[in-house]
Formats: structure tokens, C-alpha cells, sequence
């Protein structure tokens, strides 16, 4: 009986500090994971919103932005850490992370919005080029970085467009038309490119 009884109280034992590294282990490898699978999450939310229509090309450039640098943050804090974060710098990244998922929100739920239904060709290719833009932001195969120069471009290209339209009474000349035409291409071009080269979000 004695015996049954230490056996009993020594797989307790083995048992309770098996559960406590279990949970170190667990609590070191979920809680950078929450981080990484927070920053896919907030990626594929703003590509949705580009990709419907709910964040402009300038409200998108804005929020990858902001990502990007968060990005950079993250990389330093790692660095200067022999390659991890400290619960500290954790919660930190954290509380960042849920400051931009709000922007995310309101940004996808203002006023502002693209237009989902162009009648001209300009109109429709910009269009087509935001939804290129939005698929590639949620795969993966534009980082966030890439994402903001190619939206800060499509954001100058538009402004343009509205410049040139504002001073020919709402419409664009033939010599304009064809002028958009060629930037379309070459934005059209590096976003085939920033989707296709070997960098991709980890």
C-alpha cells in the first residue's frame, strides 16, 4: 500500500512539472504566433477593403504605411534581442497592432469609397488595377511595403486624372486620355512586377 501510495504522489510530481513546462513552452511559442497571425489578419482585411472598394487607393497607401513601419519596429525590437521580443516589447507590438485595426475599421466604414461601377475605360481599368492590388495584399504577394508605393502611385494618378478633368469641364481630351492611358500601363506593369518578384509577406 505504501508503495502504491509513493508511486501515486510521484507521477503527481512528474506530472505537475511536466504541465508547468508545458505551459512555458506553450505561453513562449503562441504569443509571438498571436502577433504574426494578427499582422495576416489586418493584410487580409485591407485587401478585402481595396479589393471591394471599401478603402480608396490614398486610405490603403496610409494604412500599409503604417504596417510597413510597424514592420521595421518589430525587426529592431528583434534585433536588439537576439531574435525575439520580450513580453514587454509583445505588449507593446500589441497595442500598436490594435490601434491600426481600428484605423482599418473606420477607414473600410467612412464615407469614403471607390467607384464600384465606371462608365469610362479609364474608370474601369483603375478599377481592375485596385482589385490586382487587393488580391495581391491578401495572398501574400504584395508586402506591405510594395503595397503603399503602388497605391501612393495609383493615389497620384488619380489626383491627376481629377486635375485634368477639373479643368476640361468633367471630361478628358483625347490627348489626356491617351496620356492616362500609357501611365496605366506603366503602373499596370510594376504592379505585375511588385506581385511577382521573389519577396513575399512572411
Amino acid at each position: 500500500m505504501k508503495n502504491m501510495i509513493k508511486t501515486a504522489a510521484f507521477v503527481m510530481v512528474v506530472g505537475t512539472f511536466s504541465l508547468g513546462a508545458f505551459a512555458q513552452t506553450a505561453q513562449t511559442t503562441t504569443a509571438p504566433g498571436t502577433i504574426h497571425q494578427r499582422k495576416d489578419n489586418q493584410q487580409q482585411r485591407i485587401g478585402e477593403g481595396v479589393e471591394n472598394g471599401s478603402l480608396t487607393a490614398h486610405e490603403a497607401a496610409k494604412l500599409e504605411g503604417k504596417e510597413t513601419k510597424l514592420n521595421a519596429e518589430q525587426q529592431r525590437m528583434k534585433a536588439a534581442n537576439g531574435g525575439t521580443l520580450t513580453p514587454a516589447q509583445r505588449a507593446r507590438l500589441q497595442r500598436q497592432q490594435g490601434r491600426l485595426s481600428k484605423q482599418i475599421y473606420n477607414q473600410k466604414h467612412d464615407a469614403q469609397a471607390q467607384n464600384l461601377n465606371p462608365t469610362s475605360e479609364v474608370g474601369k481599368r483603375d478599377r481592375a488595377q485596385q482589385q490586382r492590388i487587393g488580391e495581391g495584399i491578401e495572398n501574400g504577394s504584395l508586402r506591405p511595403g510594395e503595397a503603399a508605393k503602388v497605391e501612393h502611385q495609383e493615389t497620384r494618378l488619380n489626383r491627376e486624372q481629377a486635375n485634368m478633368r477639373a479643368a476640361n469641364g468633367g471630361t478628358l481630351t483625347p490627348a489626356e486620355r491617351a496620356r492616362v492611358n500609357q501611365q496605366q500601363n506603366r503602373e499596370s506593369q510594376r504592379i505585375y512586377n511588385k506581385k511577382h518578384n521573389a519577396r513575399v509577406r512572411r
